[in-house]
């Protein structure tokens, strides 16, 4: 009992020797930093998550901190939908504390600490990529690689935008702030951390990020921050797919879509990003379809709906399809075999711009090959439509599709109303069934021959 008594008390001090080590580790001089009653976050807006997560770290002697958007997010008094942390723990640390985590990421290094349905990011704090170890640049300047780690002070210097380098202690409830952060966002500014035409090169996203929280927020972006964006939108083409994928998904379903494609054609950045969407964007026709389908996604997600990403790129990506498709049938090829070759030629096509998952491009065609169906309204194929397990996201493109002018209005009416419609008012709705009947294949095959069957009668012995 004595023996477990001391160890308790010596593991104790050690970990309190620790905490002091490495705070003495981070330079906080350098940051202003906001009490509780000047800052007035909402504790209650803050994920249970990543409180844990942070006492957590903190009761293992390391530093912890809600940081970047979250932050941000708080201070302007909405709630964050996600939140990262930040430590001078190291991956291999940071997992020896959580039972239910996972290390992360090769181009930079994370932990996913998991509670529940919930996953909380953890970074360690990052030094300048120029610092010896593991570190890499491609020719035009791209960070490949970078897991060299640092102090506080050297992440913070590391965050794109004044907005994003502000620390949270959820402790001491202070904001530490290095970078003028929350003064630019009283101003409704979004500036830059260090030379933009540097941080465009090490990372272009952060052209589409600067794009997106404009939108988002309603900032203006900083003249310095925004002089480079058009001269060095092409390196945006270097990006791996995956990545523009996730953060294009970030952008169209944040609620300000709308905002963010005027937005992104303002600063020029719509080249090449979705095939020939600037294209789109310039005919009329295209030009509202698309603004309806993200306005509609917009008022879904402000409403608090969910809102499907294999819809919203469905739609970003008809008109090219549609016209591929009129080619295609232009050529010869049947109504359904040129639509599916439309299809696939468009979707091979975007993946070499946009990574867009599987998942999401399976259900893409689905939508794309109900289009044609829709205009069947004789038989039972209506009445087979209706049992489509994409029915509603097929009608709902239907919609879109009369509302923008590409097709009559009528035969969304004739789907609204046959969907509502009782038996014999459908029965009464369908069309004369014009198309030819199929003949029925006679059986050739000659009937069997039956042989007599033979009795076997058993011999008297």
């Amino acid at each position: 009992m004595i023996k477990k008594f001391l160890q308790k008390v010596f593991n104790k001090k050690t970990k309190a020797q620790i905490a002091i080590n490495k705070a003495d580790s981070s330079n906080t001089s350098a940051a202003k930093i906001i009490s509780a009653s000047k800052h007035n976050i909402n504790k209650n807006l803050i994920s249970q998550s990543a409180l844990k997560t942070c006492d957590g770290l903190q009761k293992a002697g390391f530093e912890a901190f809600v940081v970047g958007g979250a932050v941000r997010d708080l201070l302007l008094n909405y709630k964050p939908k996600d939140f990262d942390i930040a430590t001078n723990a190291t991956p291999e640390e940071v997992y020896k504390v959580f039972r239910r985590s996972r290390i992360i990421g090769r181009r930079f290094r994370l932990v996913h600490v998991l509670w529940g349905n919930e996953t909380i990011e953890v970074s360690t704090f990052r030094g300048h990529h120029d610092n010896e170890g593991d570190a890499a640049v491609n020719d035009s300047g791209r960070i490949i690689r970078d897991n060299i780690f640092g102090s506080l002070e050297e992440d913070a210097v590391r965050r794109d935008f004044t907005a994003n380098a502000l620390y949270y202690n959820a402790t001491t409830e202070e904001v530490l702030d290095f970078h003028n952060g929350v003064a630019d966002l009283k101003a409704s500014l979004l500036r830059m951390i260090g030379d933009p035409t540097t941080r465009y090169q090490e990372d272009p996203v952060r052209m589409l990020r600067a794009v997106r929280l404009s939108a988002k927020l309603g900032l203006k972006i900083e003249k310095n921050t925004q002089a480079p964006i058009q001269k060095l939108a092409d390196l945006l083409q270097d990006v791996p797919p995956s990545r523009l994928f996730d953060e294009m998904l970030k952008l169209f379903l944040s609620g300000h879509a709308v905002e963010s494609i005027s937005a992104l054609r303002a600063q020029h950045l719509h080249h090449g990003l979705l095939p020939l969407l600037d294209v789109v964007l310039e005919q009329p026709l295209g030009e509202k379809f698309v603004m309806l389908a993200l306005k509609n996604t917009d008022d879904r997600i402000v409403a608090g709906k969910s809102s499907n990403p294999s819809f919203l790129f469905a739609t970003l990506l008809w008109h090219e399809v549609l016209k591929t498709w009129e080619t295609y049938k232009a050529q010869g090829h049947n109504l359904i075999p040129a639509l599916h070759m439309a299809m696939h030629e468009i979707i091979d096509a975007q993946a070499k711009k946009l990574a867009i998952h599987n998942r999401f491009t399976a259900t893409m065609k689905e939508i794309w090959g109900m289009q044609p169906r829709f205009e069947q309204r004789a038989g039972k194929r209506p009445y087979a439509l209706l049992t489509h397990p994409r029915y509603r996201a097929g009608y709902d493109f239907l919609l879109l599709r009369c509302e923008s002018g590409e097709i009559d209005m009528e035969l969304g009416e004739w789907w609204t109303e046959f969907a509502d419609a009782n038996t014999e008012r459908r029965t009464a709705m369908l069309l004369p069934d014009t198309n030819p009947k199929k003949r029925r294949k006679r059986n050739h095959k000659k009937p069997a021959t039956h042989s007599e069957p033979t009795t076997h009668v058993k011999e008297p012995s």
